[in-house]
């Protein structure tokens, strides 16, 4: 394994629209880009192909087993995990180049999200966050989740930058309860299989509760009005689990 290299990681299935600027944003960053992919039918293939990535068919849809095979592939000391709707900003860019270019005193890193929800930047109901996403390839463990999967330290010896990761999760409102139907289906089936089971009061009193807490207790009016059908899409999803 290569010390100080970085190797980027994407996961993907059918997202020809986005693939092309999450790599542009990482493309002269990293060493290597590991595409890994659940058999797509666009031109997803085609774009990995086009910036030399390494592809790998991994047919299963669940994030975290996904994740970590493709954890499993990456030839560098360092990897960054990246989204096809995420984009490194130019100030994370120098950050990671610089830390690179030493030996860093972490072995991993917490990045701040920069999340757009119809084009426009939210910064309250649960959208302002930080995740590991740069970390050293042998601190890395990734949580199993089929939907939900959470990157985190063996050692527990995170820093954090200050540069952001653009997160474009939300585009249009198709888009979004389409995304939200697809998660809550995975996460319905998840809790099926570990014996958790339905009831009246998780029907009806967990998805105004869901809404509630985005809206009203995390301040997510703060962004405005135009965010209401997002919180709803939330309750949404909670409802459909």
């Amino acid at each position: 394994m290569k010390k100080n290299k970085l190797s980027v990681l994407i996961l993907t299935k059918n997202n020809d629209d986005l693939l092309t600027d999450a790599i542009l944003s990482v493309k002269y960053l990293t060493d290597e880009i590991i595409v890994v992919d659940s058999s797509s039918y666009d031109k997803t293939l085609e774009i990995a192909k086009k910036y030399k990535a390494k592809i790998f068919n991994y047919p299963y849809l669940n994030f975290g087993k996904k994740r970590q095979f493709a954890l499993s592939k990456a030839n560098y000391d360092w990897v960054l995990f990246l989204d096809t709707d995420e984009r490194i900003s130019n100030k994370l860019q120098k950050e990671i180049k610089n830390k690179l270019s030493k030996n860093s005193f972490y072995n991993g890193y917490l990045i701040p999200f920069s999340n757009h929800y119809l084009g426009k930047r939210i910064r309250y109901g649960g959208e302002n966050y930080k995740m590991i996403r740069l970390i050293k390839k042998n601190d890395a463990i990734i949580t199993p989740s089929p939907v939900h999967e959470e990157i985190q330290s063996k050692s527990g010896n995170i820093g954090t930058l200050n540069g952001s990761i653009y997160h474009y999760s939300y585009r249009t409102l198709f888009q979004t309860f389409s995304k939200f139907t697809d998660y809550a289906l995975r996460e319905a089936k998840a809790k099926a299989t570990k014996g958790e089971k339905t009831s009246l009061k998780k029907i009806f009193l967990y998805p105004p509760h869901m809404f509630w807490a985005r809206f009203i207790k995390d301040k997510g009016y703060k962004d405005g009005l135009f965010r209401i059908l997002l919180d709803i899409g939330f309750a949404y999803m909670e409802f459909i689990t």
